[in-house]
């Protein structure tokens, strides 16, 4: 094998690596959310996967160099078909009962190590190779076999953020890397000087491998994908059941709209749907004054800025929505919320966020929540707080800095979703944030899921709130114990 050869080997496995490593990241949220602990059990998984590759590759290095060759091949076609396979994998653990931290775990195992073993498998033959193809330059090439390593990890992650995920989706991604890996078996050959018919048998058995692997990874993307779009930061469904539209990001459901059919006008919705939204929308019509500024942050469905937009024809919203997809998909199959953006929606941007003269009622910023906080100058009179990834709020979201700065810039009420245990950590941290910066707090817990979670909905404000009149279904105002503030240093850190 020529030197360059080699080299270009091992980046490209590097770089398939890389990107199989961020690709299990983000496959993981529709099943077990995105946080701290999901990512971490993902990196130290796949990265116990190249060490153990690593160590057995160097077994593999020392044997004689045809059986090496053979051993790699080998590995290579395993990997294509394992990386292909791994969503399928992963699906299939989560349907047969996997759930929270252990589950979770089992799945990450069970799905993505023996890939991440076999794709660094190969490495120290390659490096072998590499320094026995130029005698007398073995340090250099020691130190070129290191940089392929590390820009390969660079290229992969580049790919994987930037490009495929963004672009084509996760089950793309996966089987552009078990492609990639099947593209490098046939340059892992040893020289012929002879065809004897032991070399030819040997030579048309991994062909035949080679095919079928390919095979399952041309099957892997014909297969049904791991939700109906995709982005790099959201996995987004819409369910349709009778008259309800329904929303799903991650498998955690974000919005849901109820329509008619009427005559001459299309589809006209009856309001909003989901509990949640109907204690927020409560409060607020309770709290707020004809024409008031509001901001949120999270779009989600829309349908509570749409609501607020429809009952008050002098409001103003400011929309902060991290995904350009959650907009797309509202506009194209919300109906109420998609026409009220179509009627009302500008896009704002992080620049013009302070001028609106002249534009619609509905600013639409897509950029994320902590980052349009820090920047913008604009002053608002109240706040939802409905920023979701996954099944949980961002950590960065979820800190006494963030209602620190939401103090200087919103006049009034603050309101707030998350989803969590009764008298769970993150609605005690955000409770305890929340009472130490106002005065007047009150919360109220929908009905608890059969994951054990429930919607967990708080307002403050600097003024007494109005008592409701009556609660949504299934809401009853709840209590909770003295929890931990969280901050930008110690802050939130997943569901367990």
């Amino acid at each position: 094998m020529r030197f360059w050869t080699t080299i270009s080997l091992i980046l490209v496995l590097s770089a398939v690596g890389l990107t199989y490593e961020i690709a299990a990241g983000r496959v993981l949220a529709p099943f077990f959310g995105t946080s701290l602990l999901t990512w971490t059990a993902v990196i130290a998984t796949i990265l116990a996967g190249f060490s153990l590759g690593s160590a057995l590759g160097g077994l593999v290095a020392e044997r004689e160099r045809r059986g090496a060759i053979a051993t790699v091949r080998a590995a290579l076609i395993a990997t294509a078909v394992l990386m292909a396979l791994s969503p399928t994998a992963l699906g299939l653990i989560y349907a047969l009962g996997a759930r929270e931290t252990a589950g979770m775990l089992l799945a990450v195992f069970v799905a993505f190590f023996p890939a991440s073993v076999l794709v660094t498998l190969p490495s120290p033959f390659l490096a072998r190779m590499a320094v026995e193809a130029r005698p007398g330059r073995e340090g250099s090439s020691l130190g070129l076999v290191l940089s392929a390593g590390s820009l390969g990890a660079i290229v992969g992650a580049i790919l994987a953020g930037f490009v495929a995920l963004p672009l084509f989706g996760s089950a793309a991604t996966f089987a552009g890397c078990g492609a990639a890996a099947l593209l490098c078996i046939p340059l892992v050959r040893e020289k012929t000087h002879g065809s004897g018919g032991k070399g030819r048998s040997t030579e048309s058995g991994s062909k035949v491998l080679i095919g079928a692997a390919a095979l399952v990874v041309v099957a892997s993307v014909a297969g049904r994908s791991v939700c109906r779009y995709e982005s790099g930061l959201s996995c987004i469904d819409v369910v349709r059941q009778g008259s309800a539209v329904q929303l799903y990001s991650d498998r955690t459901q974000q919005a849901a709209e109820r329509s008619i059919q009427k005559e001459g006008q299309g589809e006209m919705s009856q309001g909003l749907v989901l509990p949640y939204t109907q204690w927020l929308w409560a409060r607020m019509d309770r709290d707020l004054g004809p024409a008031p500024s509001v901001l949120f942050i999270g779009g989600g469905g829309y349908t509570l800025l749409t609501m607020l937009l429809t009952e008050r024809p002098s409001a103003q919203a400011v929309a902060v929505e991290i995904d350009p997809l959650i907009t797309d998909v509202v506009r194209e199959h919300m109906p109420w919320a998609g026409a009220m953006i179509e009627q009302t929606g500008y896009d704002a941007g992080l620049d013009s966020a302070g001028d609106t003269e002249g534009e619609g009622r509905l600013g639409i910023i897509h950029a994320d929540g902590r980052v349009f906080l820090n920047q913008t100058d604009r002053r608002f009179d109240a706040v939802v707080m409905d920023a979701f990834s996954s099944g949980s709020v961002p950590a960065h979201l979820a800190t006494r800095e963030t209602y620190e700065h939401l103090r200087t810039i919103v006049d009034g009420p603050v309101y707030v979703n998350l989803i969590d245990t009764p008298n769970g950590p993150l609605a005690r941290g955000i409770h305890a944030i929340l009472v130490d910066l106002y005065p007047y707090v009150e919360l109220a817990e929908g009905r608890v899921s059969q994951s054990g979670r429930a919607n967990i909905v708080l307002a403050a404000s600097l003024e007494p709130l109005a008592p409701l009149d009556a609660l949504p279904s299934g809401y009853e105002a709840a209590q909770l114990a003295p929890g931990r503030a969280f901050t930008d240093d110690r802050g939130w850190v997943g569901h367990r």
